[in-house]
């Protein structure tokens, strides 16, 4: 209710979360509500750590110190992936959100690899800790805030849908985790002598260098160009198909910008025997509206096929028969008959499963072993076969 209560009350049309700028707003409040937070916690956590002499409480701080600094980061990248277009990046500057998020993923490994260090010699040389009341009371609030602050991350990260929200939201609920540890080993100080302290920081700076590194798989799959999102790919195909006379789609490729920033191109299928200026209006008309609703660019190819010809239907139908016998091959398209009296050469495409590693002297085998088994059937046909990968499916 509270992260509601925020929203509402410091961004305006807070539900028009495609909008850039509302967007931005959205990272600004999450960055200054966990800057603010994570002050706190580091100011609270450090005092009672130098009070109680407590490795593994101060690392709890510094990992708090290094939260807050990402969320000034948070705020600088939402600041410049919302810098509009210019010449040098026609598309944007969104993929910034990417980068300040690796930054981020960077500084917590740099935290964790201190208290590791600081872990460690406190195994090795260990000193007693104080227990106090009001110090351990403080810690458990500290609890409470960052399971509020990993709730309000995850609320904002799924309006806008940023993945470095998520992960900041993912960060805190593991800082729970950590602090509950701390507080733990707080606890069982009071009746022990053994140096729980020095192992317990240990597992705190490991569990922070785990954060690190997850992190920076994350941030670093998009820009590496991952996979896009699969209901992203169905709602294209479905859209460009809802058009008249599309009568299928393939080749579909997305490249991502940043949140919010993609651009698609997808070849569709069209009769060859209708007007090309009625069927250019429709691919017009179907960029132009679906590139408002899914909030992309989206480029469309025609590709006319004669669905009409008794011959061709009758060939195509035979050629998928064959396909079977090839379970790597995934689809068909963009199929064509050529040549006069018996001899035919039959073009089209295959699209072969992307996980697979499938190299040239692959392909060529393919084409081979599909023309050989072609020519049983029909001797005086030839395949011509460009193979494709497909890039939206896993």
């Amino acid at each position: 209710m509270f992260s509601k209560f925020l929203v509402s009350r410091f961004i305006k049309n807070n539900q028009d979360v495609k909008d850039e700028g509302v967007r931005a707003s959205y990272g600004f409040l999450a960055g200054v509500v966990g800057i603010i937070i994570n002050l706190l916690l580091f100011a609270v956590k450090l005092t009672v750590g130098l009070i109680s002499k407590s490795i593994a409480v101060t690392a709890d701080a510094f990992n708090n110190l290094s939260d807050a600094a990402s969320s000034v980061i948070t705020i600088v990248g939402f600041k410049m992936a919302n810098k509009p277009a210019d010449k040098e990046h026609p598309f944007g500057h969104g993929r910034i959100e990417y980068i300040s998020a690796l930054i981020v993923s960077f500084m917590v490994l740099l935290v964790g690899l201190q208290f590791v260090k600081s872990s460690f010699d406190r195994i090795l040389h260990p000193s007693p800790i104080i227990f106090e009341l009001i110090p351990f009371v403080l810690l458990l609030l500290s609890i409470l805030a960052k399971i509020w602050l990993s709730r309000f991350n995850g609320f904002i990260g799924k309006t806008i849908d940023s993945n470095a929200l998520k992960a900041s939201s993912f960060d805190a609920l593991g800082d729970v985790f950590t602090s509950s540890t701390v507080a733990l080993s707080f606890v069982i100080s009071r009746f022990t002598s053994f140096p729980i302290d020095g192992y317990i920081g240990m597992l705190v700076a490991l569990f922070i260098l785990y954060s690190g590194f997850s992190l920076i798989k994350d941030t670093l799959s998009p820009l590496l160009g991952e996979a896009p999102d699969k209901e992203l790919v169905e709602n294209i195909k479905k859209g460009v198909l809802s058009y008249d006379h599309i009568n299928g789609v393939h080749d579909l490729v997305i490249h991502n910008y940043g949140p919010g920033r993609c651009m698609a191109s997808i070849h569709a299928e069209v009769p060859c025997d209708i007007s090309i200026v009625s069927i250019h209006e429709v691919i017009d008309k179907a960029e132009r509206e679906l590139s408002k609703k899914l909030n992309i660019y989206l480029v469309i190819h025609m590709d006319p096929v004669n669905t009409n010809d008794i011959e061709i239907n009758a060939t195509r139908k035979e050629v998928v028969k064959l396909l079977k016998q090839f379970p790597i091959v995934k689809s068909m398209h963009d199929f064509r008959v050529v040549g006069e009296g018996e001899k035919k050469n039959l073009i089209f495409d295959l699209v072969i499963e992307h996980t697979k590693v499938f190299s040239t002297k692959d392909e060529e085998a393919l084409r081979n072993d599909f023309n050989n088994a072609l020519k049983q059937l029909h001797p005086l046909y030839n395949s011509v076969i460009t193979v494709d990968k497909n890039y939206t499916d896993l």
